[in-house]
Formats: structure tokens, sequence, C-alpha cells
């Protein structure tokens, strides 16, 4: 059950387009046995059929803007490639430590960005 809340809490973030990682890899590697690359290889795992779900819905709400896709598709391709490789090198423990400091610049750019509707 506690999978479960931590995937549907993922999903409802993933969805909304903000990345259910803040929320998934964090919740594995508290809740479960999982070291952080495991964590984040799940992560990815997960990823694929909650982004399917979600880019459908936002395909379908007109949310895509397809001139910008190739650039950051291609970008983010060499950059998965890349960023694995150096997950795989990296001390699990800095590496979550890493991820916690990551996700802290994360937090604080968000707080302090102006409410614009």
């Amino acid at each position: 059950m506690k999978l479960f809340i931590i995937g549907l809490l993922s999903g409802v973030i993933s969805g909304m387009g903000i990345g259910g990682g803040t929320i998934l890899i964090p919740s594995l590697v508290f809740f479960s046995n999982l070291k952080q690359q495991q964590a984040q290889g799940l992560n990815l795992m997960v990823f694929l059929p909650v982004a399917t779900v979600a880019l459908i819905v936002h395909f379908r709400e007109g949310n895509i803007e397809f001139q910008y896709a190739k650039w950051i598709i291609s970008g983010g391709i060499i950059g998965a490639v890349i960023g694995s490789i150096i997950a795989l090198k990296i001390n699990p423990t800095s590496l979550k430590k890493y991820f916690g400091i990551f996700l802290l610049f994360v937090g604080i750019y968000e707080l302090l960005q102006k409410v614009e509707d």
C-alpha cells in the first residue's frame, strides 16, 4: 500500500509536468531498501507509462509546442547518456547528497518565483 501511495503522488506530480521523480526517488530511498541508483533506475521505468499518459492529455489540450521539441529531445537524450554514466560511477551516498542539494535549489527557486496566472 505504501508503494501505491508513493506511485499515486508521483503520478499526480508527473501529470502536472513538475516531475514525479522529485517525490518518487526520495520516497523510495527513505521507505525501501533501495540505493539511490536503484531508485533512479526505477524512476525511469515508472516515468515511461506515466509520461505517455500525461503526454496524451497535454497533446489533446494543445499544450505542446512542437517547434521546441526536437532540440529539447536531442539535448535530453545526450544528457541522459552522460548523466547515466556519471550516476553509475558515483558513490550512492554522494549521489543522494547531490540529488538532495539539487532538489533544495529547485525548491528555493520555486519559492522565490512570482505567482503568474
